[in-house]
């Protein structure tokens, strides 16, 4: 989403490229394109006005380093700026010192507010924690059995009463039940709006009133744009939010939303949704977020995905596979499932430093490339998977393949040569050997040389999975005597 406002912070940089040093007309010519990009990208005016005059402070106060150019100075100042914009740092949920943590949130119809429950209900059920979602939303038809079904998909409880009692006589009785039963954290989906008003205001007052929760997060939908802030700021005047929660930054908006919250209510965002699917929630991280702005990716956001999806023990024996040139069929479909589960070709690439500029034309090519493969893979027998050889040394069974996958002999014949230099690559890159840059060469999940090439995914690091297994799940355990809490601020 951050694209169109990525190009034009690089083109404000651009204009101080072969300059001496900063000073105040060459910066003044930058701020400006610095301003219509960030209007352009939908940020409230009053959050753009202190933005540019800390830039400009900054950056004509800013010692000059010997080695760093005027053009890459002055992307680090207005990268520090946006981090401290968007609140400096992670802050975790807030957590109650005995029983519950009671979480409520709140926003417009429309904005997310049922699968965020549901998402930030598997993040804390990932979290060896045992929330419940309450379905306090009366109003928008099927909303309850939608938190049911989510619920049930995560295996997490849900709690209602139905639509004919109160939402505040719901939203009591469901952080009573959890009081009672030992749940540990209270997730309450509320009823939204399609516009702010003052029957919506109060009801939100009485739900807060009666349930007393340690965190109002603001459920705000990324492509309303500079509306963020009147949102926002309405909610923090009549009802008084704790947080946020920024929803569909997978999408084409222009990313203003981001840049406002924190400025106007002085509440931090504290996650994000990138996508549809329930696991696609990710705790805020405004430094991660400036690089990813700025097109420098998000080197911890991929680690931290691939670790969420490998096991250490496969990580390890695919290691070895890879060192002893053994990488079979098998192998790669199980690879390419693990790029599904952790999202697109393209969305996991713009997360690699150097790599945010790659055509998305080329990132569809990838992707539909990958689809193929995986159509040539699925009408491989057994033997075959587990034996490339076997392809190599019988052109009938190529074509049996391309048969049944609806593509050619000649098509089929270069996925096979793509597979075995892919296998050379991928040891040379497991014994520290690679290429990268040049023709052949290249970071792995884009083509070695070209759209039909054969994509790679790189393996985590083992540091970060926390040992918990596949998919980073650990079943829930409920708190012991004598066994210290888990913490909130682990999250």
């Amino acid at each position: 989403m951050f694209e169109e406002l990525s190009q034009r912070f690089e083109a404000a940089a651009k204009s101080l490229r072969g300059q001496d040093k900063i000073n105040e007309t060459n910066i003044e010519i930058a701020l400006k394109d610095v301003r219509r990009s960030l209007l352009a990208a939908d940020v409230s005016l009053s959050v753009v006005k202190p933005f540019l005059a800390t830039v400009r402070e900054q950056a004509l106060g800013a010692e000059v380093v010997r080695g760093v150019s005027p053009d890459q100075q002055f992307i680090k100042l207005v990268h520090d700026a946006l981090v401290e914009v968007m609140g400096g740092a992670n802050v975790p949920l807030n957590q109650a010192p005995s029983g519950p943590s009671v979480i409520l949130l709140a926003g417009l119809q429309g904005a997310g507010k049922t699968t965020a429950a549901a998402k930030l209900g598997l993040h804390l059920k990932e979290k060896r924690l045992r929330p419940l979602l309450v379905a306090a939303d009366v109003y928008r038809p099927a909303a309850i059995d939608q938190l049911r079904t989510l619920g049930s998909q995560i295996g997490v409880d849900v709690f209602s009463l139905g639509p004919d009692e109160r939402p505040e006589t719901i939203a009591s009785a469901g952080v009573s039940k959890a009081r009672e039963e030992g749940f540990d954290a209270v997730l309450v989906d509320t009823a939204g709006r399609l516009q702010i008003d003052g029957e919506m205001m109060a009801e939100m007052v009485r739900i807060r009133t009666a349930t007393s929760p340690h965190e109002v997060l603001l459920v705000v939908d990324a492509m309303i744009g500079q509306e963020a802030a009147v949102l926002t700021r309405a909610f923090h005047e009549q009802v008084g939010i704790t947080g946020a929660v920024l929803t569909k930054l997978d999408g084409d908006s222009r990313g203003g939303a981001a840049l406002s919250i924190r400025q106007v209510s002085g509440a931090p965002i504290k996650f994000v949704g990138i996508g549809e699917k329930v696991e696609a929630l990710q705790p805020f991280h405004p430094e991660r977020m400036a690089s990813r702005i700025l097109g420098m990716g998000d080197v911890l956001t991929l680690v931290e995905k691939a670790a969420k999806e490998v096991k250490v023990a496969d990580m390890e024996k695919m290691q070895k596979k890879l060192m002893e040139a053994r990488f079979d069929f098998a192998d790669f479909l199980q690879q390419m499932r693990l790029i599904k589960r952790m999202g697109s070709l393209g969305s996991l690439m713009k997360m690699i430093p150097g790599m945010a500029k790659i055509d998305d034309g080329l990132l569809r090519q990838g992707e539909a490339q990958v689809k193929r493969v995986e159509a040539m893979i699925g009408s491989m027998t057994e033997a075959e998977r587990k034996q490339p050889d076997l392809l190599a040394a019988s052109p009938s069974r190529r074509r049996r393949i391309a048969a049944g996958s609806g593509h050619s002999a000649a098509q089929v014949d270069k996925m096979l040569a793509d597979f075995q230099r892919m296998g050379s690559l991928m040891q040379k890159m497991s014994r520290g050997g690679f290429p990268g840059g040049g023709p052949g060469g290249g970071f792995p999940g884009m083509p070695p040389s070209g759209p039909g090439d054969m994509p790679v995914l790189p393996q985590p690091s083992r540091a970060g999975t926390g040992g918990r297994g596949k998919g980073g799940m650990a079943a829930h355990t409920r708190p012991k005597a004598g066994r210290k809490r888990k913490g909130f601020a682990d999250l």
